[in-house]
């Protein structure tokens, strides 16, 4: 009988293993890989995230989520099935940019707006080791660049042209309530 995926403590930004690379995944096939997969991805909704990486639940493997869905955290995100994608790598970034609000279940109570490439062009393994090569934009696009820098061990206010622009989780909401209901 499989076991029940569990909610994984999230590391908050001063933990050293978000600042330091993560470690290629040698085989996804291993029960232990499956296992992580699944507590990441209920980790990530249970905290109404939209994307996540393994260094954030104290495993210092290259795995992200992607899981866009509107939630309270993210009201306007796209809808999409989850993607878990393994030894992740950006082949291509545009030159096109895009500044959006972005947080992070590591930094929390935190937003900014971060500029992202539009579109990128990623290659990853999925959970049952094939490979795929698949082209994103916008604010999918944006989930990705934000994950894959944390298994680079950057986080998003590494990425802020001015770190002072940064607002509390209330006032990005009150952003969000003001935009729908003028």
């Amino acid at each position: 009988m499989p076991e029940i995926p569990r909610i994984l403590p999230i590391a908050a930004a001063d933990e050293p293993i978000l600042h330091q690379p993560a470690h290629a995944v040698a085989d996804v096939s291993t029960p232990a890989i499956q296992r992580l997969l699944d507590d990441m991805l209920v980790t990530l909704q249970a905290a109404n995230g939209v994307g996540i990486a393994a260094p954030q639940v104290f495993a210092p493997l290259r795995i992200i989520i992607v899981a866009s869905r509107p939630n309270p955290r993210y009201p306007d995100a796209p809808l999409m099935s989850p993607i878990a994608m393994l030894n992740p790598e950006i082949l291509w970034q545009s030159d096109t940019t895009c500044s959006g609000w972005e947080g992070c279940l590591s930094v929390p109570d935190t937003r900014a707006q971060v500029k992202r490439a539009e579109r990128l062009r990623i290659s990853y393994l999925t959970r049952t080791g094939e490979r795929v090569e698949a082209t994103y934009s916008g604010f999918v696009a944006r989930i990705i660049q934000h994950e894959c820098d944390h298994l680079d061990g950057i986080l998003f206010p590494e990425r802020l042209e001015d770190p002072s622009e940064t607002v509390s989780e209330a006032v990005f909401q009150a952003l969000q309530n003001a935009k729908t209901h003028p």
